[in-house]
């Protein structure tokens, strides 16, 4: 009887503990992690559009990016990859680099999309559409607006040195064959297009990817850095993203932090 007792108190005690701790945890905001993959955490929508300042047909997807970022603030991820295959009709776009070009291959390569276009927008790695085509972004932002995630990111502790932006970063979640991709952005440039297709018209760009770089998801929490380019001028505002992506690349995670300059 003693024995039955003493089994009924200890199996009490420990749920107890076990409630006491994951109350706690809520209470303190910290994400639960679970290392099955499921999509416990909150929505993310990652718009990521391939476009150009020598393109005649990307400057109203340049706008509608804009609008959505404005529009949408804590869930949804704008950032604008400048590719450099126009450069070669008359205007050579500042923020183009022929990485990005890959990068798009590689989204149209798995999407089973044969070559690249732009404007093109991909979503969260997995899905693709023209990029000034407006309906279909608030369709897909609505859709994957309802979509919980495998993982969710923390930063904190972001510093600046002019040069280099540096942060701590923690990560939750199954991080199985993932990796993290940091990625900076300048918040906004307008410029004055002298020839090309776009030839006198003055443009925005917003989000615009200058740096970027992966990091190992061998340890769940550390310190990075990426550089700031030259590019981006004193006082500019700039975002830093984090991403994670999986060997299929789609986007699992993500959170983001302006950056004071």
């Amino acid at each position: 009887m003693l024995k039955k007792i003493m089994l009924a108190a200890l199996v009490f005690s420990g749920l107890a503990i076990s409630g006491f701790t994951k109350n706690k945890i809520s209470k303190l905001g910290i994400p639960e992690t679970k290392a099955t993959g499921e999509n416990i955490y909150e929505p993310i929508v990652v718009l990521e559009l391939f476009t150009s300042q020598g393109c005649s047909s990307c400057p109203s997807a340049d706008l509608l990016l804009n609008k959505v970022k404005n529009e949408f603030d804590e869930n949804v991820f704008a950032l604008s990859y400048h590719v450099d295959y126009w450069n070669h009709i008359g205007w050579k776009d500042p923020f183009s680099k022929a990485e990005y070009g890959k990068k798009q291959s590689s989204y149209n390569s798995k999407i089973g999309y044969r070559g690249n276009y732009t404007p093109e927008v991909v979503v969260n790695g997995k899905a693709h559409f023209v990029g000034s085509n407006t309906s279909k972004m608030y369709a897909k932002i609505n859709d994957y607006s309802k979509q919980k995630t495998e993982n969710t990111i923390n930063i904190s502790n972001v510093v600046n040195d002019e040069k280099t932006i540096g942060f701590d970063y923690k990560l939750y979640g199954n991080l199985k064959n993932k990796k993290v991709r940091a990625v900076l952005v300048l918040d906004q440039r307008t410029t004055q297009v002298k020839r090309g297709e776009n030839r006198d018209r003055t443009l925005t760009n917003s989000n615009i990817v200058v740096s970027e770089k992966y990091i190992s998801t061998k340890d769940t929490e550390g310190f990075a850095y990426l550089g700031v380019p030259e590019i981006v001028k004193p006082k500019e505002k700039v975002h830093l993203m984090l991403f994670l992506e999986n060997d299929d690349l789609e986007i699992t995670g993500a959170a983001k932090k302006t950056v004071s300059r």
